[in-house]
């Protein structure tokens, strides 16, 4: 960037003014380097500060000086920064040989151009976060309760137009303002420029201080946009020439009028300083900052007025809050965004440290706050409130240590768990877990006599979507459907993945009708849901329902849900089929939906009734009977006209479903009718098989 310093003289000497110690200006440049910590701690270098302070805006604004000191009483870092920026733009001015006129009144407007931010509330101005519209909005008005504030106490209004216009753009882009560019006070858009640079510099509880280079770079930036562009590269030509800084000439011009009944001859000053702490307390002092310095932990004492005293360098590495920007304003536990064991929000009004303080007893919990760069911190916090042997409390002392390590292993431990109970893909309980809990859920709902449910489920041709659509199309389709089955469960319920696309769903205290049901929501919603990894296609699955039975085992409750997936895969996929009458002895439920109506309740020692329909002649059905009586080593019982009853055993059946399976006779009675057959209106839904 071009910064080629313009033609400026530096070294006009300012009218003869009484002379002003060495040791004063050496206090003043301190001052200067410091001022955002003058309240820092309570040692005599700093209560030299404040004085020093008070003496320069008492000099600079006489009567008007109560102003400032009620804006540091509201917000100290607001006021620290109100005074380098005057400061510094009275450097520049005398840089620029200003008229002393001039430059009197620019000194008053960059002191008071932020007394407004007393009418902003302090959960504002001590926000560690990003404000919300609603408080961005007041802060902007706290430039206009400036001009208020002013108005009604000064009357010169050249004082009063560089504190309007200050905020204003050089381009003109901010609304609210009726000059631009070359119309503007040139003392407005000096002080816009001081401003600024100093906000950019410092450190402030929502951000920490940018590099000086860096905040350079942002004015050129904004040069011809918001600040005037030859204004910028004068004052950063300064800058890099160390020209905007507290020189003798400014420190005289400061002082030059410190007696009182020259500056303030109705008004009487007086010195606010502290009496110097006894050089015992001194050394004390001392070992004690040292000890809080370098501690790891964080330490925060705190006023009973709950104002910031002291906020170490271990807090500052845990929060990223520097302690110059959070001094003397107001502890709450929304400074650090804290929450409690229950991850729910500390409210303001319900402030621990009040309590601690209100009840006189120590206290320790773990909380979570928020750490550097916004990051979720656990750490346990200990409360001791400050009594004096006289039984006054004068405050409290918080010690914060980070507790990150102790839940990082809690987290690991929990890890672990998640990892060996569920299907890293699905994220639902897996095969394992699913058979320990199947266990314990039918022995505890026998022993208590409440019916509970299983269904187990297979999505419809999921080998043609891996086929066609690729495995992680596959993948995504098996996450989409356990979420599906996740969204239906209620408390107490499991959901695992049994295998491959084989889910299953543990109901408690629920009987068939209910379970049925739910399948047949989670089928038709299904159903109904484009997915996107199969070009929009939908999804279809098959249901097994079973009720817990007296006698049961997780064994047999499994295979009897198992057996009604079967049926229902073997009837055309995309449907709910239900086994088994349940613990209370009560018929099936009637139809739950169109495709059941071949279902109807069984009597008494009948597994299943069902009618099936062909449309081949009757030889050719008796034919194909024959053929699976022969292949099935069928027993026949009787043969009477139409009725044929006939015994499988179960050794001869070619494979089972599970491990745990039982081969088991049965008998069949099968009767022929003929008639006619009407083509099935019935149709799958539409989408991926």
């Amino acid at each position: 960037m071009d910064t080629e310093a313009p033609n400026i003289t530096t070294s006009a000497e300012p009218p003869v003014m009484q002379a002003v110690p060495e040791a004063q200006l050496a206090a003043l440049s301190h001052l200067l380097s410091n001022l955002d910590e003058t309240a820092a701690n309570s040692s005599p270098r700093t209560r030299a500060d404040q004085a020093n302070q008070n003496r320069l805006v008492q000099v600079r604004l006489g009567l008007a000086s109560s102003l400032y000191m009620a804006l540091r009483s509201k917000h100290a870092p607001t006021a620290s920064h109100s005074l380098r920026v005057a400061l510094g733009v009275s450097s520049w001015a005398m840089a620029r040989n200003m008229p002393p006129c001039d430059l009197d009144q620019l000194e008053v407007a960059a002191l008071l151009h932020d007394i407004g931010k007393i009418g902003v509330p302090d959960s504002i101005l001590t926000k560690p976060g990003k404000l919300t519209p609603e408080e961005a909005n007041s802060m902007d008005r706290q430039r206009q309760h400036s001009q208020e504030i002013l108005a009604g106490c000064c009357a010169s209004q050249e004082i009063l137009e560089i504190v309007r216009y200050s905020p204003a753009w050089f381009n003109g882009d901010r609304p609210g303002f009726d000059r631009q560019g070359a119309d503007l006070p040139l003392g407005a858009k000096m002080l816009a420029i001081v401003d600024a640079f100093d906000a950019m510099t410092t450190d402030h509880v929502y951000r920490r201080a940018m590099a000086r280079e860096r905040a350079m770079a942002e004015l050129f930036e904004k040069a011809g946009t918001q600040f005037d562009p030859e204004l910028v590269k004068e004052f950063c030509s300064l800058l890099q020439g160390d020209l905007v800084k507290l020189t003798p000439d400014v420190a005289r011009r400061w002082l030059r009028n410190l007696e009182p009944e020259v500056a303030n001859a109705p008004w009487r000053l007086s010195a606010t300083a502290a009496p110097p702490l006894a050089s015992t307390d001194d050394a004390d002092l001392l070992f004690h900052q040292k000890l809080l310095e370098s501690m790891h932990d964080g330490v925060v004492f705190v006023d009973v007025n709950l104002q910031i005293l002291f906020w170490n360098r271990g807090l500052e590495r845990l929060t990223g809050i520097a302690a110059a920007s959070v001094l003397h304003r107001r502890w709450l536990p929304s400074l650090l965004e804290m929450r409690d064991e229950q991850d729910d929000e500390v409210p303001d009004d319900n402030c621990p440290v009040v309590y601690a303080m209100e009840s006189g007893v120590q206290t320790l919990r773990r909380v979570s706050i928020s750490g550097r760069h916004q990051k979720k911190l656990s750490v346990d916090m200990h409360l001791v409130p400050v009594i004096s042997r006289n039984g006054v409390t004068h405050g409290a002392a918080l010690l914060l240590h980070d507790a990150s390590s102790q839940i990082t292993l809690e987290e690991r431990v929990q890890t672990l768990h998640e990892k060996a109970t569920h299907d890293p893909l699905t994220k639902v309980a897996n095969r394992a877990e699913f058979d320990r809990v199947l266990k314990q859920f039918v022995d505890t709902h026998l022993e208590l006599n409440i019916p509970c449910s299983l269904i187990i489920c297979d999505i419809d041709h999921f080998k043609r979507i891996n086929d066609n659509y690729g495995h992680q199309a596959g993948d995504e389709a098996l996450v989409s459907f356990a979420a599906l089955m996740r969204r239906f469960t209620r408390s107490g319920d499991l959901v695992a993945r049994y295998g491959g696309e084989e889910f299953v769903l543990l109901c408690a205290d629920c009987d068939n009708a209910t379970a049925t049901v739910r399948a047949e929501e989670i089928r038709g919603e299904l159903a109904n849901i484009p997915q996107p990894m199969l070009d929009g296609k939908c999804l279809t699955a098959s249901f097994g329902v079973t009720e817990i039975q007296p006698g049961d085992s997780p064994d047999t409750m499994l295979r009897r849900a198992d057996r009604a997936l079967l049926q229902a895969k073997d009837n055309g996929r995309n449907r709910v089929v239900q086994l088994g009458s349940g613990i209370t002895g009560h018929e099936l439920p009637v139809n739950t939906s169109s495709w059941l109506s071949w279902f109807r309740s069984a009597p008494a020692g009948m597994l299943v009734e069902r009618k099936l329909c062909t449309a081949v002649p009757m030889n050719i059905a008796v034919e194909k009977l024959r053929g699976f009586l022969a292949d099935h080593h069928a027993e026949i019982l009787s043969i009477d006209e139409n009725l044929i009853n006939f015994q499988i055993d179960g050794q001869y059946v070619a494979q089972t479903r599970r491990g745990g399976d039982r081969q088991m006779a049965f008998v069949v009675s099968m009767r022929f009718e003929p008639g006619k057959v009407k083509p099935s209106s019935r149709h799958n839904s539409t989408g991926a098989r």
